[in-house]
C-alpha cells in the first residue's frame, strides 16, 4: 500500500469515526483491504476485510457484504487457508443477490471441498464461462490460472501451459500487476519444474518488458534476481552473476536497500562456490562503503516507518470507536432506562389517578344511592296521617285501598333503589300510583292527566328513577293544596330530537306565594328535598354525562309553577 493512500485512508477514517458513520468506517477497511490485496500482503488484507464484514453485519448491508466475504475468502485461500475460505465461499454464496453471484460463489466452494479432478475442472470451467460472459477479467484470469493449477496435478502439459499464458494475457490487459506477476511466476515455476529453463527465461524476459515492471524499479530488481535463480538451476552461473551485478547496480541508484542487500548475498553465495573470494571480499567492501549513502536515498525505509505509524493511527482511531462506542451504549441504557422509570412512574401515577377516580365514583355512586333511597319524610309522615284520618273517621274501605297502594309504591321505589337508571315503564307505573295516593288524600285539592309521546319506547328508554316525584310532590303539597278552588297538574313526556322533554305545570299558589305560607319548619323540610334532587342530578351528570338540566320558574301570565327537565337519550 503507497504511503499517500495510506495516510489518506486514516484521514478518512478518522472523519468516518468523529462523524459516527458505520458503513463509511466500513467503506474504509475494505479499500484499504484492496490495497493490501493488490501488493500480495494477503494477510493484511484479510484483517481488514474482517473489520469490515463485521460493520457490514452489524448494518444489514447484504450487498457489500457479499462482496466482502467474497474478497475474504480469496484472500484466505491465497495463505492456504482453504477451511475458513470454503466457509466464506459458501456464505457469500448464500446471500448472493444475483443468479451468477450465487454460482460462482458456490463453484468456488466445490472447487475447495471436492477431491474429484473432474468436479475440479467442471465447477472451474463454469466459473470461466460466467466471467466471460459478466466480462470479470479478474475473475477470468484466475480461472484460468486454477485449471492450469489442475492440468499440472494430471500432468496435462501442453494445457497447463497454455491456461497459464491465458491467464498471464488476461491479468496484463486488465492492469492488475500483482496477479500478473504471480501468474507469471507460477509460469516460470511451471516451466523450471519441468527442466525447460530457456522457456522459463523466456517467460521472466518478457515480465521484464512490461511496463508495469520497468516503471517500479523496486519489482525491476527482485524479477531480475528471479531470472538470475533461473540461471543458476541451468547451470550458467556466469549470467546469473551478470544478472545479480546488475540488479545490484540498479539497487544502489534507486536507494533499495533490502534488494541490493539480497544481490549481494546471492553473489557472495556464487562466489564460494567459485571459491572466488577476493571477489566477494571486494563485493562487501564495495556494498559497506556505499550502505551509509544507499540508506539515506532509500525512501522504502522512510515509507515503512510511516506506514508504521499509520497502522498505528488507524489502530488509535479504532479503539477510540470503541471507547466512543462503548459511552453511546451506556448513556443509550441510562437513556432506557431512565425512560422506563418515567414510564412505570407514569404508569403509577396514572394508576393512582385511576384508583382515586374509581374511589370517587365509587362514593358518588353511593351518594347517588343513598340520595335515591331517601323518600321524602313529610311523604312518608303525611301518607300516615291520612292512613291515621280515614281509620279515625271508620272510613276503614279508604284505609285499606291506601295502605295497598301506598305499600305498591313503597316496593317499587325499593325495588328500584339499587339501580340508577330504570325502564321509562317502571318509573311511568311509580308515578301513576304516586299520583293516584296523592288524589285519595286531596280528592277535592286537584286533578292530573299525563301525557306521553308515542315515539318514546316504553321499555327499552332508560331514566334515573324517582328523579320527577319531588317536584310533582311539590306542585301538590304547596301549590295545589292551597288552591281556594280545584287545580290541574299537568305531566308530559315528548322526545325532541336526542333528548327527553319532562314538563311539569300546575296552577297552584306559585313559588313565591308559597313562600309566604310556609313555617320556618316547612322552609327547612322543602329546601332538604329539593337540595337532594339537584344534588342526585349533578351526580347524574358527572358519573354519566347525560346533561340532565332543570329549569323552575312560576308562570308569566297566570298562577302556578312550570318545571322543565331536559334529558340526553
Amino acid at each position: 500500500m503507497r504511503v499517500s493512500k495510506a495516510l489518506k485512508s486514516a484521514s478518512k477514517l478518522k472523519k468516518a469515526v468523529d462523524n459516527n458513520d458505520e458503513k463509511g468506517v466500513a467503506d474504509i477497511y475494505v479499500g484499504i483491504a484492496n490495497d493490501y490485496y493488490n501488493k500480495g500482503n494477503y494477510l493484511k488484507s484479510e484483517e481488514y476485510l474482517l473489520k469490515a464484514r463485521n460493520i457490514y453485519q452489524s448494518l444489514n448491508d447484504k450487498k457489500n457484504l457479499e462482496t466482502v466475504t467474497r474478497k475474504l475468502a480469496q484472500s484466505q485461500e491465497k495463505q492456504n487457508k482453504f477451511t475458513p475460505a470454503l466457509t466464506n465461499y459458501s456464505k457469500a454464496a448464500e446471500i448472493s443477490s444475483s443468479k451468477e453471484n450465487r454460482a460462482v460463489n458456490y463453484n468456488d466452494a466445490a472447487r475447495l471441498s471436492t477431491s474429484s479432478p473432474e468436479l475440479k475442472a467442471e465447477v472451474i470451467q463454469s466459473n470461466i464461462n460466467i466471467s466471460r460472459k459478466e466480462n470479470e477479467k479478474g475473475d477470468l484470469a484466475a480461472g484460468y490460472s486454477q485449471m492450469a493449477d489442475l492440468n499440472i496435478q494430471q500432468k496435462n502439459i501442453p494445457k497447463a501451459e497454455e491456461n497459464l499464458n491465458n491467464a498471464y494475457e488476461i491479468s496484463k490487459e486488465q492492469a492488475a500487476p500483482q496477479q500478473a506477476l504471480e501468474i507469471n511466476q507460477k509460469l516460470t515455476d511451471f516451466y523450471v519444474d519441468n527442466k525447460n529453463f530457456d522457456k522459463a527465461i523466456e517467460a521472466k524476459k518478457k515480465v521484464l518488458k512490461e511496463d508495469f515492471v520497468k516503471e517500479n524499479t523496486e519489482e525491476k530488481v527482485n524479477q531480475i534476481q528471479e531470472l538470475a535463480d533461473i540461471y543458476i538451476k541451468k547451470n550458467d552461473p556466469q549470467e546469473a552473476i551478470n544478472l545479480l551485478k546488475n540488479a545490484y547496480a540498479i539497487a544502489l541508484e534507486k536507494g533499495h536497500t533490502l534488494e541490493a542487500q539480497k544481490s549481494v548475498q546471492k553473489l557472495d553465495s556464487l562466489y564460494n562456490v567459485s571459491e572466488n573470494t577476493d571477489a566477494s571480499v571486494q563485493l562487501y567492501r564495495d556494498f559497506l562503503g556505499k550502505l551509509p549513502d544507499l540508506v539515506s536515498k532509500d525512501r522504502s525505509l522512510v515509507d515503512n516507518k510511516i506506514l508504521e505509524d499509520t497502522e498505528e493511527r488507524i489502530s488509535q482511531l479504532e479503539k477510540e470507536k470503541k471507547l466512543k462506542d462503548e459511552l453511546i451504549r451506556k448513556k443509550n441504557i441510562f437513556n432506557y432506562g431512565l425512560i422506563g422509570a418515567l414510564i412505570l412512574l407514569s404508569g403509577l401515577v396514572g394508576l393512582i389517578f385511576w384508583t382515586l377516580r374509581k374511589v370517587q365514583v365509587k362514593n358518588k355512586k353511593i351518594a347517588l344511592q343513598s340520595l335515591r333511597r331517601e323518600m321524602n319524610p313529610h311523604f312518608i309522615f303525611n301518607s300516615l296521617n291520612s292512613v291515621n284520618q280515614f281509620i279515625a273517621t271508620n272510613n276503614e274501605l279508604e284505609a285499606n285501598r291506601y295502605l295497598t297502594r301506598f305499600s305498591k309504591l313503597m316496593r317499587g321505589v325499593m325495588e328500584n333503589s339499587t339501580e340508577d337508571f330504570i325502564p321509562f315503564q317502571q318509573e311511568l307505573d311509580l308515578l301513576q300510583n304516586y299520583l293516584a295516593l296523592e288524589k285519595t288524600r286531596f280528592a277535592d285539592k286537584f286533578d292530573y292527566e299525563i301525557h306521553v309521546d308515542e315515539n318514546l319506547n316504553l321499555q327499552s328508554l332508560q331514566i334515573p328513577g324517582m328523579l320527577v316525584q319531588p317536584f310533582l310532590e311539590n306542585a301538590i303539597w304547596h301549590g295545589l293544596r292551597y288552591r281556594s278552588g280545584k287545580g290541574l297538574l299537568n305531566l308530559s313526556f315528548e322526545k325532541l330530537n336526542d333528548h327527553l322533554k319532562i314538563t311539569i305545570e300546575d296552577n297552584g299558589i306559585g313559588i313565591e306565594e308559597s313562600k309566604k305560607q310556609k313555617t320556618e319548619h316547612q322552609k327547612i323540610r322543602e329546601g332538604r328535598g329539593m337540595k337532594n334532587t339537584l344534588e342526585r342530578i349533578a351526580l347524574l351528570n358527572d358519573l354519566y354525562s347525560r346533561h340532565i338540566q332543570c329549569d323552575i320558574t312560576d308562570k308569566k301570565n297566570e298562577q302556578g309553577v312550570l318545571v322543565v327537565i331536559s334529558y340526553e337519550l
